[in-house]
């Protein structure tokens, strides 16, 4: 498509987003005007009204039509491009009082009060801060070029040197999009120079950015442990052994790949190549950095200091880092700060609206209509497993991470508690009370499918936006394929050795 046509394209997109946005916005407005004028002019309590009233008119609906009529609003209203924050919340409240009177507000500050009470969330700013600070001394260049130094020497190694810095950069920072953006920045046109095929080169840089889902201290996964009510610890624990084999997954297909057909990712010229003791000297740099990670994840894991202490010691640890870098100034700090408000402002806004919408759909009696739907359709444990594994992808492809796991895991999770994994394939299943467990890595292995999914896998736009014009977004869906299909890989031996996942937990909990 040339480029007047993808401009004209997106222009009639555009158009369209603005005629539904100001459709239903009128829309709302008129039945908003209705209801004050029942209100100033009629008794509220009276069977008197102007034209018509809404309080209460989808009380009889049944719970079939209203979970397409509530689902279905969401998912058209965030269709027409408006923010899954305000639109989940706002929708909750409608049909607060469309299934109820007004005393059903009450249920507002009733969702939100816990999780505004959750020790734990405050883990996230925490977390986000010390990313973002690691981010702004100039990690990420130094550790690229550090690894990229020691590894260019291989076959593909340039692609095996990104995996290698966006795992280790997972363990620092955790924060996909920055992860991507950088490595975009730096590691693709140093493969692109070096005439690597950008299949591998793109495909390297978005996977590789992916594992800040799974890898400790994944934000996601505190969003999870606190909405599942599972500790994070744990589930820190329990992710570190899968993304280390999804690391090492993409790191033996790029070798594999590059062996056979050296010219997919050509070594480093000789003579460009360092000396050992200038390889040694690159890794000095490293070293504050990778102590601080280490120090953080192991307080946390050993169990001497909370999610949320940990995280305290890490962003000051992280001050700390920039200042060793020479990088910590006042700006570096607003910076940061600013970054750590606006990300933790939109998560939280995302949760205090989608726990309105779920919780009211579950007061509903949602959560017993999901679940008899699912049960009656006589899958096997694993059947039903895999069902929800599929419908966390393709709401992967239209909603972000955030949001998928608060519409889906409360409703998910009560489920996966009612059933019993005796295994696979002869292999021991998961033991009840690490059920939980297993199925949180599991899902935050399936959201990291969700950054690569075509058409609208984030990963995919992050890349694009840095990638140069002559790489087609056709190219950039097609390198995520491979890497697609090695997480589906990696979630299948999960699934068949929950022990990946569990193993670790047990072992430090004694269990």
């Amino acid at each position: 498509m040339s480029t007047a046509a993808q401009q004209a394209a997106a222009r009639s997109t555009a158009t369209r987003s603005r005629v539904l946005t100001y459709g239903l916005t009128l829309l709302v407005l008129a039945v908003v005007m209705v209801e004050v004028v029942n209100i100033a002019f009629y008794d509220p309590w009276g069977d008197d009204y102007f034209l018509f009233r809404m309080q209460g008119v989808l009380a009889n609906v049944s719970m079939s039509a209203l979970t397409w009529i509530m689902f279905g609003s969401l998912f058209l209203l965030l269709m027409a491009g408006l923010p899954l924050a305000f639109v989940a919340g706002g929708l909750g409240v409608v049909f607060l009082y469309l299934l109820g009177d007004s005393a059903m507000l009450n249920i507002i500050p009733s969702r939100i009060f816990p999780m505004m009470t959750n020790p734990d969330l405050a883990a996230i700013p925490l977390f986000i801060f010390m990313a973002t600070m690691l981010e702004r001394a100039g990690l990420i260049e130094e550790l690229f070029d550090a690894v990229y130094q020691w590894m260019g020497g291989l076959h593909g190694g340039l692609a095996v040197a990104t995996i290698v810095a966006s795992t280790l950069l997972a363990a620092m920072v955790g924060v996909v999009g920055a992860a991507i953006v950088t490595m975009g920045i730096i590691a693709l046109p140093a493969m692109l120079k070096r005439k690597y095929d950008p299949e591998i080169a793109i495909g390297s840089i978005m996977a590789g950015g992916t594992l800040g889902v799974l890898i400790p201290p994944s934000i996601l996964a505190i969003l999870y442990a606190v909405v599942a009510q599972q500790s994070v610890g744990e589930l820190y624990l329990g992710s570190v052994m899968p993304g280390l084999l999804l690391s090492s997954l993409y790191i033996l297909y790029v070798v594999v790949r590059t062996t056979i057909n050296p010219k997919l990712g050509p070594p480093v010229p000789v003579e460009e190549r360092l000396s050992m003791n200038q390889k040694l000297a690159l890794l000095r740099g490293l070293i504050a950095p990778i102590l601080l990670v280490m120090m953080v994840l192991g307080l946390l894991f050993a169990g001497i200091a909370t999610p949320v202490e940990a995280a305290g010691l890490g962003s000051m640890g992280a001050m700390g880092v920039a200042l060793l870098h020479k990088r910590l100034s006042l700006k570096a700090l607003i910076g940061a700060s600013t970054d750590t408000v606006k990300a933790t402002a939109m998560v939280l806004w995302i949760i205090f609206g989608a726990s309105i919408f779920v919780g009211l759909y579950i007061l509903q009696g949602g959560q017993a209509f999901i679940t008899d739907t699912i049960l009656s359709t006589g899958l096997s444990p694993y059947g039903i497993l895999l069902l929800m594994m599929i419908l966390l992808v393709v709401l992967g492809m239209f909603l972000d991470w955030v949001g998928i796991l608060l519409l889906a895991v409360p409703i998910f999770v009560p489920i996966i508690k009612s059933l019993t994994f005796d295994g696979l394939f002869g292999m021991p299943g998961p033991s009840p009370d690490a059920v939980v467990l297993w199925f949180g890595v599991l899902y935050l292995i399936n959201m990291q499918m969700s950054f690569l999914s075509p058409p609208f896998g984030y990963a995919l736009f992050y890349i694009r936006g840095v990638a140069p014009p002559e790489i087609s977004m056709a190219t950039i869906f097609r390198s995520s394929l491979v890497f697609l299909a090695i997480q589906v890989l990696a979630l299948f031996l999960v699934v068949v050795f929950p022990s990946i996942a569990t193993g670790l937990p047990d072992l430090v909990y004694g269990r």
